[in-house]
């Protein structure tokens, strides 16, 4: 497959059941997060933008000063506040604010499971279309720079890889990928693998 259009991508991802996350990323996080009182909420927006090449998807690469996860690819979003309505309001509410998407320019076709994370976070990731005349405007306070990446490089399983290693009789399995000089792994790669295999992409191109 030379492109993925946003037709395509539809057609994969509104008629296919939800993709749950494997035993090995989620059984270590949901171990920690049960000593916890409470988990803390959030969201994330996988953003879609149709390029003449095909679909696109949107990425930022975190500020090098911040004290989690420094430098590190994610998806635009945040922790829930009491005056969002949902986690998809979050989600909508942190692209806004880090990269400058308005949110009556946000069009939401759906969410992914929600990801129990070692930090004791349970994020929902929510898939939206954005128009390919948005203009980036970076919060410098959280974002160093804001990229896309072709679908079709991001959604076949051929570009992720993934390691599974033992700690403590537990397994645990890490996903991950690169483009050009960007790695994207951690709580990224695991919202990709799922929405992989919810697409179902034959496994060569």
């Amino acid at each position: 497959m030379s492109s993925f259009s946003k037709l395509d991508f539809l057609n994969h991802f509104v008629l296919s059941p939800a993709a749950q996350y494997p035993t090995a990323t989620q059984q270590p996080a949901k171990t920690l997060a049960g000593k916890a009182n409470s988990l803390r909420h959030a969201g994330v927006l996988i953003g879609l933008v149709e390029r003449p090449n095909g679909l696109h998807v949107i990425f930022t690469r975190r500020a090098d000063h911040l004290r989690h996860h420094p430098g590190e690819v994610s998806f635009p979003g945040g922790r829930y506040e009491h005056d969002d309505a949902s986690l998809s309001d979050t989600a909508q509410r942190e692209a806004r604010e880090e990269i400058g998407v308005p949110i009556e320019d946000i069009d939401v076709i759906g969410q992914l499971p929600p990801l129990v994370t070692v930090s004791q976070f349970c994020v929902t990731p929510i898939v939206a279309f954005i128009p390919c005349d948005y203009t980036p405007r970076i919060d410098p306070n959280e974002v160093a720079e804001v990229f896309e990446v072709p679908a079709q490089h991001i959604f076949h399983p051929s570009s992720l890889g993934s390691y599974t290693f033992t700690i403590r009789n537990q397994a645990h399995q890490v996903f991950g990928m690169t483009y050009n000089h960007h790695l994207i792994w951690g709580v990224t790669a695991q919202i990709i693998h799922a929405l992989q295999q919810q697409l179902a992409l034959p496994e060569h191109r």
